[in-house]
């Protein structure tokens, strides 16, 4: 743990975790640097628009499920009936300043609706470099010249980007730049530096909308009963993200999880993980798999907003 409070940015590639390859290096070089694992996600609802998608596996990022029910308009479900007692991230976390950047306009309205600051992501792509874009990622958190300020505009930012959030859109192009906006962020925040001690920086991957004939459902997190001892089968017990609390969750996907690395000099373990993929994580990934409604808990316990994960 710092002895500061840590600055979160979050690059959340949404749906473009199966189109990672050999040559997107500075995604392996963050995967080899940090502690790799899985965040599990719900089974999608039927008929489940695109927009819909999207914003309900980001709500769930921020644990905040009634907030979505809210926003889809779904008001006969009992978990948003009174509609005054949904909290903002900073009543959920200790006054946190969040941001979230991004093109999609549902989002927009959801991240409005819980309290985020809303910045869209051509704001920040003016000029072409992915210098400059990090380079304003990282003041926004007040990191500037290699220095952190005393006071900072957000605690946390978010980046969404998907196939369609550049004028391209097409998937190839939006991962290259997801992986060279990272190449950037690691540049800046080489280890040893200002920057490097306080930033808590998490690249997010998912896979997107999934159908019954997707190759992703070979991704799957159980483990195998070739995997498990035999002598030991009738004592093995439920996997932890299976669980919220004593209770057993209902409504579980085994495969096509989210992939998630994360990285702070000096404050977060490394793994054996070497590659951004599934099969490196799954074999050696340090943070094996949480569900996605945790992920902010155990980042806002970084920045000091919240008790810590998991005790």
């Amino acid at each position: 743990m710092a002895d500061k409070p840590s600055r979160a940015l979050v690059v959340y590639g949404d749906g473009l975790a199966r189109f990672v390859d050999p040559s997107h290096t500075h995604l392996h070089s963050l995967a080899s640097k940090a502690s790799c694992g899985f965040l599990s996600l719900p089974n999608a609802p039927l008929s489940e628009s695109e927009d819909e998608r999207i914003v309900r596996e980001f709500a769930l990022l921020l644990d905040s499920w009634e907030a979505y029910l809210n926003w889809k308009g779904d008001t006969t479900n009992d978990e948003c009936q009174n509609k005054s007692l949904i909290p903002t991230i900073s009543e959920s976390f200790m006054g946190m300043k969040a941001a979230v950047i991004t093109n999609n306009s549902s989002l927009e309205s959801f991240g409005t609706k819980l309290g985020f600051t809303v910045l869209e992501s051509k704001d920040f792509t003016k000029n072409a470099e992915n210098s400059f874009m990090a380079s304003e990622l990282l003041k926004l958190l007040g990191f500037q010249e290699g220095k952190t300020l005393d006071i900072s505009q957000f605690d946390l930012v978010f980046v969404h980007i998907g196939p369609g959030e550049k004028e391209d859109k097409t998937v190839a192009n939006a991962l290259e730049y997801v992986n060279s906006l990272v190449g950037e962020i690691l540049n800046l925040a080489e280890p040893g530096s200002d920057v490097g001690s306080r930033l808590h920086f998490s690249v997010v991957m998912s896979y997107g909308s999934v159908s019954e004939d997707d190759d992703c459902l070979k991704t799957s997190v159980l483990i195998s009963e070739t995997e498990k001892d035999a002598n030991l089968s009738s004592l093995f017990p439920r996997q932890s993200y299976t669980m919220r609390g004593e209770n057993q969750r209902k409504d579980v996907r085994h495969y096509c999880p989210m992939l998630i690395a994360q990285w702070q000099y000096a404050v977060t373990r490394k793994d054996t993980a070497e590659t951004f993929s599934f099969e490196d994580f799954k074999e050696y990934g340090g943070n094996l798999i949480i569900p996605a409604d945790r992920f902010l808990h155990e980042v806002a316990f970084k920045l000091w907003k919240a008790p810590k994960y998991g005790a």
